[in-house]
């Protein structure tokens, strides 16, 4: 569950931070204090599109961190294979805001926004008051049903989109390989060419490295040989007094009295050495002096193999293996164009094959959808009797888009009549605002009991509704508050009385500056603020006795 917010220099908000608790968290507060500022917070931290002028005026950067304690072995499994593991059984999201960028982490180390939204699927869902509308586009329909009955569904999903991208590039290949008589002719030709200017330069992988190494030796030769002469006359060659004639005498000089002690031994013994050395780099020296020993031939040979390689890199490819690798494709290229028409009907045949795969794959995947959208709209339609709607009969229905795709050739719609004796017409014609959120409502609950997410937020569920179906509404969230953690926005008392935790969220100004200040509140200050939202700027006695009652009722019903 989500155990802090922490948010700083961000819209109203100079710094706030605030602990849920679990099952369901209340957040009321007058409009205009920052109630959505808060909860749009979070959207950043899980990675939300951000702008500079999201900052409090007059700072530099802000942040947004999220702390949730991960307690079940399911998401902890789910974690792992992003490669992130909880510390001390937490996981902290945050961004830092900054002008123009912004810096994501996860436990302190660095992701990128893939990755951060990838984790928050796992941790949190959020439902904004304007989500609702999702339901009013028909394609949003398959996605929730393939969201639904997703075990089943996604492996062939995969095989459907695996299935397509081979028809696709049949399709491509065939439609690229379509040439008349003549274009077939000027195709071959230059094939034959490119084929024929590649095999004469006979390649071999890696040679380009070993001449370059050579070119590079033969440029710099005269340069290394005079320095290579030079020290040789100083350590063998120079009659007027060379290093190994020097030490030659040194040793016929120290020899006599090499025998005198141990200490006058080892010096001798170190001469010795130092005169075996001298003669293994000299006779070292030689031989590498040898290596840059190039006629004038040699580099001209050199010289146009690598311009001639160099050639074919600029037409074929960037190394030697790709000019091969280009070669062995204009290969099979001319044997396709010597036989076009068995090469034609081998790509027609192939075809038809893949598009009976597409076919058969399609048809698998229509209906487990056909059947999964029966159960799918019965969850709702159970959902949704507990959310005060007087006739609840819901329908998905498939239709056949015509075509193929990586999705298969499903579209689903739902199809709903909310008042008894109505015909089912399609949701989007017919449902009101209020409806659209009690609806994805009803959508959220059955999906949060597939997905399994630890905390539900919802901005503004109660758009539209009042009385009888905000009490229902109530008791919804409180249900679902029951196996999960749920945070809600809200101005309207029923669902506010059935906070397990409530938090008044209010502005507060100080020094020419306004900010949004966020507090949990007792059962007294619960109540208070209850009788605020049913009393308004009069608030009777009488109205704090039916808060203090709405309070006790919701109590007497957990």
């Amino acid at each position: 569950m989500l155990q802090n917010l922490h948010v700083k220099n961000l819209a109203l908000i100079d710094e706030t931070e605030v602990d849920f608790g679990p099952g369901l968290n209340i957040l009321t507060g007058e409009t205009g204090a920052g109630k959505s500022i808060l909860l749009g917070s979070v959207a950043l931290a899980l990675g939300g599109k951000y702008s500079a002028d999201m900052l409090r005026d007059r700072t530099v950067s802000g942040l947004v961190e999220l702390t949730f304690s991960i307690d079940d072995e399911k998401t902890q499994r789910r974690l792992s294979e992003l490669d992130l593991f909880p510390e001390e059984g937490t996981v902290t999201l945050s961004r830092r805001l900054m002008d123009g960028r912004s810096v994501s982490r996860i436990n302190g180390e660095t992701v990128n926004m893939s990755l951060l939204k990838e984790a928050a699927g796992l941790l949190i869902d959020i439902h904004g008051q304007h989500d609702s509308q999702t339901l009013l586009s028909r394609k949003n329909h398959l996605t929730l049903l393939d969201l639904y009955a997703r075990e089943e569904i996604s492996p062939v999903r995969a095989k459907m989109a695996d299935a397509f991208r081979v028809y696709q590039e049949i399709c491509r290949r065939e439609s690229e390989a379509s040439l008349d008589e003549e274009g077939r002719r000027r195709e071959l030709s230059l094939a034959e060419f490119e084929l024929q200017e590649i095999e004469e330069a006979r390649i071999v992988c890696g040679e380009d490295e070993e001449l370059e190494e050579l070119y590079r030796k033969m440029t710099q030769s005269r340069k290394i040989k005079e320095a290579v002469g030079e020290t040789y006359r100083y350590t063998c060659e120079d009659t007027s007094g060379n290093a190994s004639d020097c030490l030659s005498r040194a040793i016929r000089a120290f020899q006599e009295v090499s025998e005198f002690d141990e200490t006058a031994s080892g010096l001798y013994s170190q001469l010795l050495d130092a005169d075996s050395l001298l003669n293994d780099f000299n006779r070292e020296l030689s031989e590498y002096a040898k290596e840059f020993d190039f006629s004038e031939e040699d580099f001209r040979e050199t010289e146009e193999r690598l311009n001639l390689l160099n050639h074919l890199k600029a037409k074929y490819g960037k190394t030697l293996s790709d000019i091969l690798a280009y070669a062995d494709e204009k290969r099979k290229r001319i044997e396709e164009l010597n036989d076009y028409d068995a090469f034609m009907r081998d790509l027609a045949e192939k075809k038809e094959k893949a598009l009976s795969e597409v076919s058969a794959v399609s048809e698998t995947l229509h209906n487990i959808r056909t059947k999964s959208a029966d159960a799918f709209a019965e969850e709702i339609r159970k959902q949704m009797a507990e959310l005060n709607f007087l006739d609840n009969r819901l329908e998905m229905r498939m239709t056949d888009s015509g075509h193929y795709s990586a999705n298969g050739r499903d579209e689903a719609e739902f199809y709903l009549a909310v008042n008894p004796g109505e015909p089912l017409k399609s949701l989007g014609n017919i449902a009101s605002g209020g409806e659209l959120s009690r609806i994805m409502l009803a959508i959220k609950t059955v999906l949060a009991d597939e997905e399994d997410t630890p905390t539900l937020i919802f901005d503004e569920i109660d758009a539209g509704i009042s009385g009888i179906t905000a009490d229902r509404v109530a008791r919804k969230l409180r249900l679902i508050g029951k196996s999960r953690q749920v945070i809600c926005i809200t101005h309207l008392p029923q669902i506010a009385a059935a906070a397990d935790e409530h938090f008044l969220i209010h502005k507060e100004a100080e020094n020419d500056s306004v900010t949004t200040q966020i507090e949990l509140l007792d059962e007294e200050a619960s109540v208070k603020e209850l009788s605020r939202i049913l009393g308004g700027s009069k608030v009777t006695e009488h109205i704090t006795e039916s808060a203090r009652e709405m309070k006790q009722l919701a109590k007497s019903e957990r």
